[in-house]
């Protein structure tokens, strides 16, 4: 009874968002096919039996490229145990929320060489307690600053340049991000303009996709990455990578935001940028089954707050609360570094595993308030049960902070998503599993079940269990 509530509740929010997104869909629809019919050429490379994954064809032959998708997702939760609550906690009463996107990208090669992707989304919803109280958030898709327009935006802007260095070419699957059908083994790939930095670091197969797989914060990105972006997720920058057929190497610098979580990017490159570098190895060790290893590292430079600077502050009773923001000092530099393994199983399983750390000094500024991380987990494609578009996945993540960062929140400080008012700290750990249904062409349908123990690193609230449904439309 309670789960055909909530999927009835969810249906009539997706409707009601998709309906407001009108204008953004039609544009979609009229788009495709005209950009299909450049070319008569056929345009898939799909096998005949293999089912349709799109609602139109995206040919293979032409310079333009045109796709949209919309995402929706209901989340909930019941009353769970808390022995006290503060502004940045997870309201422990029952709530449920919807959280939307509607994306249409669009691209043009203009040589062999050179390509230009724009892509403008539209986002509405909002997350569970203003998207605050748990640091492995239950919901990518969310906006964490619900004041933020609600209007069309523009979430990419980018060129993206090719320099060969070689003949041999490989086979490349072609998508919004990247027009190429073939590229050179060996190359030089320069991108520069508006993008997210997961567009291209920290990616796997299995925990990279909010919208087919996992929906967790934490088992989609290394939680530890305070990677710059704006509130959206997206910063202007440059991305150099060297890329062959064993291995590949990606240099990255963005800008920061001017304050934490902040919506306005700081210009100033050369006070404020976020710095990464990712080292990527296929090494040979089945010979059926893939493996990739990808080694991340990062600095930030920011107008950021330190943790003890805030603490002593209140010791020394200049302040009744210690306060991140009025320690803020421009210059201060936070790095970390990441670890991330993709690897193929036989019968159409595959797992990953993720491991990250940053120094935890200075304050979460860009992502979300995890200085520790540790995720698993592995899917399954359908193909054992006739199902072959289908997926089910399980992952478990371990999320923790430094010990300055565990002092400032239990004598009652707020970052920009945890502040129970005080602290007994534990680990906060995550359980998600998820079952994606392919429904028809480039519809698909999905639940998605979370268990949080400890939210917020507190183990007087929760645990808390949230049940997820999520639709998704591929154009």
């Amino acid at each position: 009874m309670v789960f055909r509530l909530l999927v009835s509740v969810f249906a009539r929010a997706a409707l009601r968002s998709l309906a407001k997104r009108w204008p953004a869909l039609l544009l979609a629809v009229c788009l495709i096919p005209a950009a299909a019919a450049q070319d008569a050429a056929p345009a898939t490379d799909q096998s005949d039996d293999a089912p349709e994954l799109t609602m139109f064809d995206h040919p293979s032959t032409t310079r333009w490229w045109v796709s949209g998708q919309v995402n929706v997702i209901g989340q909930g939760h019941g009353a769970f145990p808390a022995e006290y609550s503060g502004s940045n906690s997870l309201q422990n009463m029952p709530e449920f929320d919807v959280s939307d996107v509607v994306s249409v990208y669009t691209g043009y090669e203009v040589s062999s060489r050179l390509q230009v992707l724009v892509d403008v989304e539209q986002a509405g919803g909002h997350g569970m307690s203003g998207s605050v109280g748990i640091a492995g958030f239950t919901d990518l898709d969310v906006v964490r600053i619900p004041t933020l327009g609600k209007g069309p935006y523009l979430a990419r802007g980018l060129v993206r340049y090719t320099i060969p260095l070689g003949s041999d070419t490989v086979e490349t699957e072609r998508g919004w991000l990247d027009l190429d059908t073939s590229q050179p083994a060996r190359r030089i790939e320069i991108i520069a303009g508006k993008f997210s930095m997961a567009d291209f670091f920290d990616l796997n197969d299995v925990g990279s996709d909010s919208h087919l797989q996992f929906m967790n914060w934490t088992d989609d990105q290394n939680g530890a990455w305070d990677y710059a972006a704006n509130t959206r997720g997206y910063t202007d920058g440059v991305i150099v990578q060297y890329i062959t057929p064993a291995w590949a190497v990606r240099w990255g610098s963005a800008l920061m935001p001017k304050t934490a979580n902040g919506s306005f990017l700081d210009a100033d490159f050369f006070r404020a940028r976020g710095d990464n570098l990712e080292f990527e190895y296929h090494p040979a060790l089945f010979r059926r089954n893939p493996t990739v290893l990808r080694l991340l590292s990062y600095m930030n430079h920011a107008d950021m707050g330190k943790y003890r600077d805030a603490i002593d502050e209140y010791r020394e009773g200049l302040v009744t609360v210690p306060d991140i923001i009025a320690v803020r000092r421009q210059g201060r530099v936070k790095y970390g570094f990441g670890f991330n393994l993709d690897q193929a199983l036989p019968r159409h399983f595959e797992a990953f595993m993720r491991l990250g750390w940053n120094d935890g000094r200075n304050e979460s500024f860009a992502y979300t308030e995890v200085e520790r991380t540790a995720s698993a987990g592995l899917d399954l494609e359908g193909y054992a049960w006739h199902r072959r578009s289908d997926k089910i996945g399980a992952a478990y993540v371990v999320n923790g902070i430094s010990g300055d960062h565990r002092e400032y929140l239990a004598l009652g400080g707020l970052g920009f998503i945890l502040g129970d008012g005080a602290l007994n700290y534990g680990t906060e750990r995550i359980f998600e599993t998820y079952y994606t249904a392919h429904l028809w062409r480039g519809l698909f349908g999905a639940v998605d079940l979370q268990q949080i123990t400890d939210p917020g690193y507190n183990r007087d609230r929760g645990p808390v269990t949230v049940p997820s449904v999520r639709l998704h439309i591929d154009f």
